[in-house]
């Protein structure tokens, strides 16, 4: 499933902070700026309470778990599903991180040789490819890389979401066929996939399910050898928190509360080292930020709230 990241550089801060400072006296007019320090030492999130540094605590993941999928969050998603395609609504910023993140598969399949210049330069390059997007909601990102080309399996563990997107496709006959979709985990769905595709995406799910190190081996199971991985999500950082989390959410709640929780989210080096780990080279570690005002995605050396990886599977 996906989810929605409102970023910043870290220059921009003291101007959200006057954001929140203003939404916050429109409910109480009797607010000043030090109880609004206060509000923030404190947490109205709970998740701040039980932050965990990136630089002193190693973060160790389970070894034998048996589903990835966190039921709380899929409840919640599900709840979402009729509004998945309004991108006017409340996952605005989801159609608007389209432009990065196909550029960011195309470009990347051209970088490490899967697809040539002369197929990069057509309308449709990513012709012939096998793409398994997990998590892929309603198909916000499933269509478009279906219109480029690429044979697109989305799996999701919301059956309202597979529902919403089945139903949004059918409207498209041209890609209709190019695309399947199935309600199932990443790990039911790699038992009876291994070796298979030519590239796995999963943007804007890794900060919502449980037990990394399975999702990750999962995923990377079902590429080919030499096939690639894309992976866009959230880093475990305080300015996480105060962006993405207590300013989107608690003060000027462009996005439901409950959508994201900081323990959950990973940092690039653990990425990494999880990629690593399952047999994967990683390729390019890349910041983006979200500027909520223009609903406009731009790439950025700052990986401290949103961030992008693409690894590739070493061969055998």
């Amino acid at each position: 499933m996906l989810c929605w990241l409102f970023c910043f550089r870290f220059s921009i801060v003291p101007m959200q902070y006057q954001l929140a400072l203003q939404a916050s006296r429109q409910n109480n007019p009797r607010m000043d700026s030090h109880a609004l320090s206060r509000m923030l030492q404190v947490g109205l999130c709970p998740c701040l309470s039980r932050f965990k540094s990136t630089t002193s605590v190693k973060q160790e993941w389970p070894q034998l778990e048996q589903s990835t999928v966190d039921e709380a969050d899929i409840k919640h998603h599900s709840e979402m599903a009729s509004k998945w395609w309004d991108d006017r609504g409340v996952t605005r910023g989801l159609h608007a991180l389209n432009k990065l993140r196909i550029p960011f598969v195309r470009d990347g399949l051209l970088n490490v040789g899967q697809i040539n210049l002369a197929k990069w330069q057509s309308p449709q390059p990513l012709h012939g490819m096998k793409i398994l997007e997990v998590g892929c909601g309603g198909g916000i990102l499933t269509e478009p890389l279906a219109r480029i080309g690429a044979n697109v399996t989305g799996i999701d563990a919301s059956q309202n979401m597979i529902d919403t997107a089945s139903s949004h496709v059918c409207q498209d006959p041209n890609i209709s066929n190019s695309i399947i979709y199935t309600c199932r985990t990443i790990e039911e769905h790699a038992k009876e996939h291994k070796d298979c595709y030519d590239a796995v995406v999963a943007t804007e799910v890794l900060e919502h399910v449980i037990h990394k190190d399975l999702f990750l081996d999962a995923c990377i199971s079902t590429l080919k050898p030499g096939g690639s991985i894309f992976i866009t999500t959230l880093n475990r950082t305080i300015l996480m928190w105060a962006i993405g989390i207590f300013l989107a959410e608690y003060v000027l709640k462009v996005v439901p509360q409950g959508t994201h929780d900081l323990n959950k989210c990973i940092t690039p080096l653990e990425v990494q080292a999880l990629l690593e780990k399952y047999g994967c080279t990683t390729k390019l570690i890349h910041g983006m930020r979200y500027n909520f005002l223009s609903n406009e995605w731009h790439w950025s050396s700052d990986t401290s709230i949103n961030y992008a990886i693409h690894a590739v599977r070493k061969q055998h």
